[in-house]
């Protein structure tokens, strides 16, 4: 069995900052590419960033620069920061996306439960 337990979100400011974290547990033999998506009330999920095992990193237009994605492989773990320019639009239910291999071979896309972030003064 393989859980990702998504943590970190909160209300913050506009213009403030924060740092999701992904823990990834269970059966695994490896994780693939990693990706934060989010969804906003009344609309479809978008793809936010995702990342490579190795390491290169692929970011929506309305989060360049704004917000930067890591793992460390080591801990299992997937990182979303979200930098000093948080903006209302930013508000939605963020989701850790993971392809995973498990013990016995095979390939599965795991989401997360979700984290609320909310962007209001």
């Amino acid at each position: 069995q393989v859980q990702l337990v998504e943590s970190g979100g909160g209300l913050v400011q506009p213009g403030g900052s924060l740092r999701l974290s992904c823990a990834v547990s269970g059966s695994i033999f490896s994780i693939n590419a990693m990706a934060w998506y989010r969804q906003a009330p009344g609309k479809e999920r978008e793809l936010v960033a995702s990342i490579t095992r190795g390491g290169s990193t692929n970011y929506a237009d309305s989060v360049k620069g704004r917000f930067t994605i890591s793992r460390d492989n080591a801990k299992n773990t997937l990182y979303l920061q979200m930098n000093s320019l948080l903006k209302p639009e930013d508000t939605a239910v963020y989701y850790c996306n993971a392809r995973i291999a498990t013990l016995s071979g095979s390939f599965y896309n795991y989401w997360g439960q979700g984290t609320q972030v909310t962007v209001s003064s």
